[in-house]
């Protein structure tokens, strides 16, 4: 897979909703729940970070709900990458991108979402031909005003910015010109996860479809 397909790939996952639900998930007993109260909702792109043990067996039981898109979030080697796949990730994302980890998801075939956080790094992975990257940490790097002055020189990459998006600021970067979609994990709080209140995760993905 190229860069160029790649981006092609990613940008149509981006166009799915205007949320991608950024999930950190510890028990794989309630992935499928989860990413059918998320798809019912209107967010069928899923990102399922591989920060838990239990993140690949996450991914392989959200890859069964009919309707969504699973991807491998938190990619930082070729082993993820292979690992992902295996589990069934559709796509993955990356907080930084090294040529090892590109090299990795372009011969295996994965779109990939790499992260950029300066214009430098975002003009390195335009170089090598990926037009659809992820703003990260957004927030932390500067915001909608940085991604804007980002945007003004570059206006042909396209961005997910994730990492301190909530629904207060996320109206604000998907009014720019160059953000697809945002990533958040707001959709998907902790708390009502530990409950098993589906009915009310799949409100607030409604709510953030409709941003």
């Amino acid at each position: 897979m190229t860069p160029e397909s790649a981006s092609t790939e990613a940008e149509k996952i981006c166009a799915l909703a205007p949320v991608i639900p950024v999930l950190v998930v510890k028990d794989p007993a309630i992935a499928q729940p989860l990413a059918k109260a998320l798809v019912a909702g209107g967010l069928p792109a899923l990102e399922v970070t591989l920060r838990t043990p239990a993140a690949l067996e996450v991914i392989a039981e959200m890859a069964k709900v009919e309707g969504g898109v699973v991807g491998a979030g938190t990619l930082l080697s070729p082993k993820d990458v292979t690992d992902a796949i295996a589990a069934g990730a559709q796509f993955g994302v990356s907080p930084g991108a090294t040529d090892m980890l590109l090299e990795a998801c372009e011969a295996a075939e994965l779109p990939l979402l790499p992260g950029a956080a300066t214009s430098t790094e975002v003009m390195r992975l335009l170089e090598r031909g990926y037009r659809v990257q992820k703003f990260f940490p957004a927030e932390a790097n500067g915001g909608v005003p940085a991604l804007k002055a980002i945007g003004a020189p570059l206006p042909h990459v396209r961005f997910c910015p994730t990492g301190g998006v909530t629904p207060a600021n996320a109206p604000s970067y998907l009014g720019l010109s160059n953000t697809l979609c945002v990533g958040g994990s707001w959709v998907a709080p902790q708390a009502l996860i530990d409950v098993g209140d589906w009915e009310a995760i799949t409100d607030l993905a409604r709510t953030a479809a409709a941003l």
